[in-house]
């Protein structure tokens, strides 16, 4: 259980898309490699390199895809609850020296997305959050230094 990675139903549907399209997309990618050969010498080919290169990351990409799923335990948010921070938990979070008030969702590595205001559960700020409750302080080393949250809320909204 411990190589287990807690994912979302939303981030493991959308890992399993992103797969599926990839697989579809190979036949395309062999044919514009195939294209590209017919040009003449590869050497100087920049329409086979581009073909190859983009062929490698998606077969690379779809390799990484394959290895995780079977490692991930999905989770439904709707159904997660408590007054702790943990895997699904949103929490408001105020800097005690500025006042800014941040909102965090706490997911897995392979769906965090900080643009959009979630974090995984093994980033420092994350890390730093796990098992903590309202009215918590937590002492965070990030890119701009130490930063000191105080967490406002800890609620479990799903992905509504």
């Amino acid at each position: 259980m411990s190589n287990c990675i807690p994912i979302s139903i939303r981030g493991y549907k959308k890992l399993e898309e992103e797969l599926a399209r990839l697989k579809e997309e190979r036949p395309a990618i062999i044919q514009a490699i195939k294209e590209a050969r017919e040009e003449g010498d590869l050497r100087e080919n920049a329409g086979y390199d581009a073909a190859r290169e983009r062929q490698g990351m998606a077969e690379a990409r779809i390799k990484y895809i394959e290895s995780r799923l079977a490692l991930y335990q999905v989770f439904d948010l709707d159904k997660l609850s408590g007054d702790k921070v943990s895997f699904g938990a949103t929490v408001e979070v105020e800097d005690v020296d500025s006042g800014e008030v941040k909102r965090f969702t706490i997911l897995g590595p392979d769906e965090a997305d900080p643009a959009r205001g979630s974090i995984s559960f093994l980033s420092p700020v994350g890390q730093a959050l796990l098992g903590r409750a309202a009215g918590d302080e937590v002492t965070v080393t990030i890119p701009r230094g130490r930063v000191i949250y105080e967490i406002i809320s800890v609620t479990f909204e799903g992905t509504k």
